[in-house]
């Protein structure tokens, strides 16, 4: 992260911290449509990623005067997130029922049409064909706001981890895809 971001993020932070209501929406305008972007590829249902989303923002309300590291804003908001949205799955589905579904769309016969690798559609198409898991570093790496080692915290597993889960939610991407080239 630059210097000019890292400063920027932990002025923003000291004027949310302050209740300035123009620093608590200039956060929620920066952030709203990627953190929404992250939810809606794990949430398929786009109100309920919505929903969501409005869970988030109340949590990061509550919570704003608790930073600790106003540098590491990034990564504390799509931690919160992520346990927001895991949260939400753990209410809505048992592990087993998790199981089931990611094997049910994943053995989907009827596909929607033929897609290249390079259509942004497609890529979100196959996002949604792949496990939670997969999907979840694959999205936050195609974001581009954290570095693999803010992946790592925000994930809260080694760097390696999220290097090796990469490589192969990238080949599960790749295999759904040329899948449904044929």
């Amino acid at each position: 992260m630059s210097d000019k971001k890292a400063i920027y993020y932990e002025l923003l932070i000291l004027r949310c911290k302050r209740g300035q209501k123009e620093a608590l929406e200039e956060l929620v305008s920066n952030w709203e449509k990627r953190l929404f972007y992250y939810i809606h590829r794990l949430i398929e249902d786009e109100q309920e990623a919505w929903s969501i989303l409005q869970e988030v923002w109340v949590k990061v309300l509550q919570n704003i005067k608790r930073i600790r590291e106003p540098r590491k804003l990034p990564v504390w908001l799509y931690s919160v997130t992520r346990k927001t949205v895991i949260s939400h799955l753990r209410k809505k589905y048992s592990e087993k029922e998790l199981l089931k579904r990611e094997k049910a769309s994943s053995n989907k016969e009827n596909w929607e049409s033929q897609y290249t690798f390079d259509n942004v559609e497609q890529v979100h198409y196959g996002l949604g064909r792949i496990s939670l898991p997969y999907r979840d570093i694959l999205t936050l790496f195609f974001l581009k706001d954290l570095s693999l080692e803010e992946i790592a915290e925000t994930l809260h597993i080694p760097k390696g981890t999220v290097k090796s889960r990469l490589y192969y939610a990238k080949q599960a991407l790749k295999e759904v895809l040329e899948k449904e080239a044929k």
